[in-house]
């Protein structure tokens, strides 16, 4: 392990900058969630269920919103970008505290479409400012900022909530989600190698390497019929022809999806279905031993575990596989359901916990490494509608199951199914393989 490594990243220029921006511009994206949770109980007097309705409408727009701002960063640069982010979220987050319950729902899908795309951003702009053993190291402290976000930005909402309003929590959100975008567009990291502060004055041949074979692997044996119904096409005679276009077309949009990067994405909606799926169980267990108020203590080791994690990861010699870190992670979890107290829920949250920032920054290691950077922002906006698809799934499953079979049945089913991903994963990732490898001595003996 070289600990080292992280001094000598943060001293690189542009590196701290960066990293500190993109914590802070976090957080107003991890406290809103609450804070329209409490503003819709508390000021407009809904139920939990349509309060949770509307942060569930919020998350699948900034699911479908990902990807495509990724891509937009990656057609128009960083500044064009975040323009439209900047003003929709802080129109939007200024309206929402003053309309009925019916205008906020379109309105937080509206925002959370047009999400300032900091995971995009950050990741993208890492993955091409560090190369090597340092790439690890920064996309860990990443991870661990992140951590760290998620643990302030929904206590400080709580606070804000309760000893101001919600009213005065929203506008701050608009405020702070608008001037980290200002933030970046100065900062304007880079986002494509030749660009000031990359590491490379090109792209890494490797890399693009990597992208050229996931759009053969992608085309598939079906290779040569395109080609013909592309010469077809030229002379505008079959509907076969423009069947073919449309299925070329397709494939030159997701040519840069391989099985590992399939794969990647499992491990992110995994990761986060375990880790909303334990955050839900946590709750449950403390509320049915009444010690409510003892939930710092646990959320404490829990996340103090992954922060320490993810310093260890960062600074080792190897990278590991995300699914075999999900996969330990998720079968950690499984001792949690035998909890009896407030102490033993600690002690057993702390060897998942230790994971939980290793699986995140391997995952965007792995992902960096796999994708040609041209599309580098599309695959990271894909990667963090995985992670939200999973947390989103993660807490009704785990919600459902301490309903009907009590508290402790929730971490041993999160624990299970998110065992059972990564066993998937891992046999198609193997499969995979196996008929490349096939297809390819298949290809030699012919010639």
């Amino acid at each position: 392990m070289k600990f080292g490594r992280y001094g000598q990243l943060l001293r690189q220029p542009g590196i701290t900058p960066l990293l500190l921006i993109g914590m802070v511009a976090r957080l107003p994206h991890a406290s809103v969630g609450m804070l329209l949770l409490l503003h819709l109980v508390n000021e407009l007097d809904r139920d939990w269920g349509s309060a949770g309705l509307v942060v569930a409408v919020m998350t699948i727009g900034i699911a479908l919103g990902a990807p495509w701002r990724g891509h937009v960063v990656d057609l128009y640069g960083l500044r064009r970008a975040l323009i439209p982010s900047i003003i929709v979220e802080a129109v939007v987050w200024s309206i929402v505290p003053h309309v009925s319950f019916y205008w906020i729902m379109p309105l937080v899908f509206v925002a959370g479409l047009f999400s300032l795309p900091v995971f995009s951003v950050v990741r993208t702009a890492l993955g091409v400012m560090t190369t090597g053993d340092t790439r690890r190291s920064a996309f860990a402290l990443d991870a661990m900022s992140t951590e760290f976000v998620f643990i302030v930005g929904p206590a400080s909402a709580g606070i804000v909530a309760t000893s101001l309003n919600t009213t005065v929590g929203m506008s701050g959100v608009a405020i702070a989600a608008s001037l980290s975008g200002l933030c970046l567009m100065l900062l304007n990291p880079p986002t494509r190698s030749g660009q000031p502060g990359a590491v490379a004055t090109r792209a890494n041949p490797h890399e693009e390497r990597l992208g050229a074979e996931a759009s053969l692997i992608a085309a598939g044996p079906g290779g040569l019929a395109d080609v013909e119904g592309e010469l077809i096409l030229a002379g505008g005679k079959s509907r076969r022809a423009r069947v073919a276009a449309r299925g070329r077309d397709f494939r030159h949009k997701f040519g840069w999806v391989s099985a590992s990067v399939v794969a990647v994405f499992i491990a992110a909606a995994g990761a986060g279905l375990v880790l909303s799926g334990t955050e839900v169980g946590i709750i449950a267990l403390l509320e049915q031993e009444q010690s409510e108020g003892q939930l710092g203590i646990v959320f404490l080791l829990w996340c103090g575990a992954s922060l320490i994690g993810g310093l260890i990861y960062g600074s080792m010699q190897r990278r590991i596989s995300p699914i075999i870190l999900l996969l330990a992670m998720a079968l950690l979890t499984v001792p949690m359901a035998f909890a009896s107290n407030t102490i033993s829920l600690a002690l057993l949250s702390v060897l998942p916990g230790l994971l939980c920032a290793p699986v995140l920054s391997a995952a965007s290691e792995w992902l960096t490494d796999l994708v040609a950077e041209k599309r580098r922002g599309e695959a990271m906006g894909w990667y963090g509608s995985a992670l939200t698809s999973g947390t989103a799934l993660g807490s009704p499953i785990t919600g459902a199951t301490v309903d009907g079979f009590g508290a402790g049945a929730g971490f041993l089913v999160v624990g299970i199914l998110g065992g059972f991903i990564c066993v998937v994963a891992l046999i198609a990732q193997q499969l995979r393989r196996h008929r490349a490898r096939s297809h390819s001595r298949t290809l030699i003996l012919g010639d």
